[in-house]
C-alpha cells in the first residue's frame, strides 16, 4: 500500500511517498480503506521532533513511529473477531493518533465512531481531533455555561473554526480572534463578534470574558488574565513558539505556576479520542449545528506540501488530504 513516511526529523523534505506493507487485522482491531485525512499541527511537531520535550514520546534520535497523520475517514475492510460495532462496508472516522497518511490503517475500535452521514469523506477527516479539541476544551476545561462571553483565540484556525460554532451552541456570546482576511469567515460560522488582531489588541479594550480559549499566538497567561473577569477562566491548547526545547509549553507552566495565585483558573488540556464523542459530534453535524471548514485539499503524492502550508500557521480551517 502507498503510505507518506519518514526516517528522520526534519522539513517537509523528509516526507516520501513510499509502498510500504498492508496491515493485518488483529482480533480486536478494524482495517479502513482510508478516503481522506487531514494534518494537524501534532504532524509537522512529529515531523520536526520539536519542541525536543517531545523526543522521549516521538524518539530519541529518530522518529518511532514512520508514518505520520492522526485524523481519518474511510470503509472498514475487515474485522478482528472480537470486533463488535463495525462491519465490512461501515463508514467511519476517527483520530487514529498515528499512521493516517496511508492506504490502510489497522485500528482498535473504540478510535473510530460511524461517519456522519452528510459528510463526505474529506468534510469527515477534517473533524475528529480539532472537534474533539474544541468540544472537550469549552465543554470540560472552560466549563462553558449559557450567556458566558467567550474569546477564542485562533478562530478561524482548525479548531478555532470548531471552537466558534460548538461555543454558540452551548449558548455563549462568542467572540473570535483572527487575521483581516478571515473575520467574515469567522463572522459566517456564528461569532457575535470578531477581533482582527492586526487592527485591534483584545488585552487593551476593556472587555473581560468569563473564558478565553487560546489556540494560536503567543499572548502570555498574564496578558490574557487582563481581559478575564475576576473568577474568568484561560485554557491553553495551542499557540506558536520559535523554542526548540519546550515551545509553547512555556505558557502552560507560566499558566499552571500562576494558577494558584490568582483569582482566576489558568490551565491546559490534552484532547482524548473516545466514541461517545465522536457519536456526540456526529448527532451534531447531522443536526446542522456543526460543520467541518476546509481551507485547502491535496492529494496523498503531495502531503509533504500540505503539511508545509499548514506549518506556515496561516491556514483557515482544515488541510485536507486525498488518499
Amino acid at each position: 500500500m502507498k503510505a507518506i513516511v519518514y526516517h528522520e526529523y526534519g522539513s517537509p523534505d523528509v516526507l516520501e511517498l513510499r509502498e510500504i506493507d498492508k496491515p493485518v487485522v488483529e482480533d480486536d482491531e478494524v482495517l479502513v480503506r482510508v478516503r481522506a485525512a487531514s494534518a494537524n499541527p501534532a504532524d509537522w511537531h512529529f515531523m520536526r521532533g520539536q519542541p525536543y520535550i517531545m523526543r522521549p514520546q516521538s524518539g530519541l534520535r529518530r522518529p518511532r513511529n514512520s508514518v505520520l497523520g492522526r485524523d481519518i475517514s474511510g470503509q472498514v475492510e475487515a474485522v478482528g473477531k472480537d470486533v463488535t460495532r463495525f462491519r465490512p462496508g461501515d463508514e467511519v472516522f476517527g483520530d487514529v493518533e498515528t499512521a493516517g497518511f496511508a492506504e490502510y490503517r489497522c485500528v482498535t475500535e473504540g478510535f473510530l465512531g460511524p461517519k456522519p452521514a452528510n459528510l463526505t469523506f474529506e468534510q469527515a477527516a477534517a473533524v475528529p481531533l480539532a472537534a474533539l479539541t474544541a468540544l472537550q476544551g469549552l465543554r470540560d476545561a472552560g466549563q462553558v455555561q449559557p450567556e458566558q462571553k467567550v474569546l477564542i483565540i485562533g478562530a478561524s484556525g482548525g479548531v478555532g473554526t470548531f471552537a466558534v460554532q460548538i461555543a454558540k451552541w452551548l449558548g455563549a456570546d462568542v467572540t473570535g480572534v483572527c487575521s483581516t482576511r478571515n473575520v467574515e469567515m469567522v463572522r459566517s460560522l456564528g461569532a457575535d463578534h470578531v477581533i482582527d488582531y492586526t487592527q485591534e489588541d483584545f488585552t487593551q479594550s476593556g472587555q473581560k470574558y468569563d473564558l478565553i480559549f487560546q489556540l494560536a499566538g503567543t499572548r502570555s497567561p498574564s496578558d490574557c488574565r487582563r481581559a478575564l473577569t475576576p473568577k474568568g477562566t484561560l485554557v491553553l491548547s495551542s499557540g506558536e513558539s520559535d523554542g526548540r526545547w519546550i515551545g509553547p509549553v512555556d505558557r502552560i507552566i507560566k499558566a499552571v505556576a500562576l494558577s494558584p495565585f490568582v483569582s482566576q483558573k489558568l490551565g491546559s488540556f490534552l484532547a482524548k479520542p473516545n466514541e461517545e464523542d465522536l457519536q456526540f459530534l456526529k448527532e451534531l453535524i447531522e443536526a446542522g449545528k456543526v460543520k467541518p471548514v476546509i481551507g485547502r485539499r491535496y492529494p496523498l503524492s503531495e502531503a509533504p506540501e500540505a503539511i508545509r502550508y499548514l506549518e506556515e500557521g496561516h491556514a483557515r480551517g482544515k488541510v485536507v488530504i486525498t488518499v
